[in-house]
């Protein structure tokens, strides 16, 4: 077997991390105005329903312990949707930037795989940010160190699962219909992925709790309270982790195909 390098695939492999540490350089000098936008939703959950209502009396003390693992696996998920989704419409549709990227000695589909992993960088950056916010807003997180590892993987692959499900909605939906497809489609993902609540506490609303364990979000956010509140009832992690698994098969697929047909068309 040869130990050398195929010349193609070391290119390759070199465009993708040039095309990358641009993105990356470029998010780095828009950095305050970037956690603006992705900060400023789940900040206000936070305070609203975590920091006021509990102060008045309208939720119990350990509720904000439940909201803070479900806000930070909705700002994995949403910033990584965001960060794929809007970016494309742009880049297909008016400024064509994305042609400079298809000339890029690289295969097509890498590119897409490329949106998806700069996508999911920028969600990880986002949900970190949320746990001094927390601490900022709520004075003090539930945290546990025995929880490290599957933190970590469940918002990976958190990252992962928004920036394919961005990708998918950027390359399938028209240009012209993606704000209406982003009202229909983020509000139910918002609302339905069990940041607000456990999974199992949905016991009695059987018709509701069905269509949640469709939202690949309710998956984040249970393997997040697996993590960080494992006294709360949630869905056994190795069952989030497969659930997280094949939505990130299902949409990053998905989103692959929309990329090559925008591409070729």
């Amino acid at each position: 077997m040869s130990l050398v390098r195929s010349p193609a695939r070391s290119g390759a492999g070199h465009a993708f991390f040039a095309i990358l540490g641009r993105d990356i350089v470029a998010t780095g000098r828009e950095l305050p105005i970037f956690l603006a936008q992705v900060g400023l939703q789940p900040l206000f959950l936070l305070f609203i329903f975590g920091k006021i209502l509990t102060t008045l009396g309208y939720a119990t003390g350990d509720y904000a312990k439940l909201l803070f693992p479900g806000i930070v696996a909705l700002t994995a998920a949403l910033t990584g949707l965001q960060s794929t989704a809007l970016p494309l419409v742009v880049e297909f549709s008016w400024t064509k930037e994305i042609e400079d990227r298809l000339l890029a000695p690289l295969p097509t589909w890498l590119v897409g795989v490329e949106k998806m992993v700069f996508a999911a960088l920028r969600a990880l950056v986002a949900s970190l940010v949320m746990f001094p916010v927390g601490i900022g807003v709520l004075g003090s997180i539930p945290w546990r160190l025995g929880g490290l590892g599957l933190l970590v993987a469940v918002l990976i692959l958190g990252a992962l699962i928004g920036a394919a499900i961005g990708l998918t909605l950027g390359t399938l939906v028209p240009p012209n219909r993606i704000q209406i497809m982003f009202a229909l489609i983020l509000t139910p993902l918002l609302f339905t992925g069990c940041n607000q609540y456990p999974w199992p506490s949905l016991s009695h609303l059987r018709w509701f709790q069905v269509i949640t364990a469709m939202n690949p979000i309710t998956y984040v956010s249970e393997g997040m309270r697996a993590a960080l509140t494992p006294f709360i009832p949630h869905i056994a992690p190795w069952i989030c982790l497969v659930g997280l698994l094949v939505s990130l098969a299902v949409f990053a697929s998905l989103g692959l195909w929309g990329f090559l047909r925008r591409a070729i068309d």
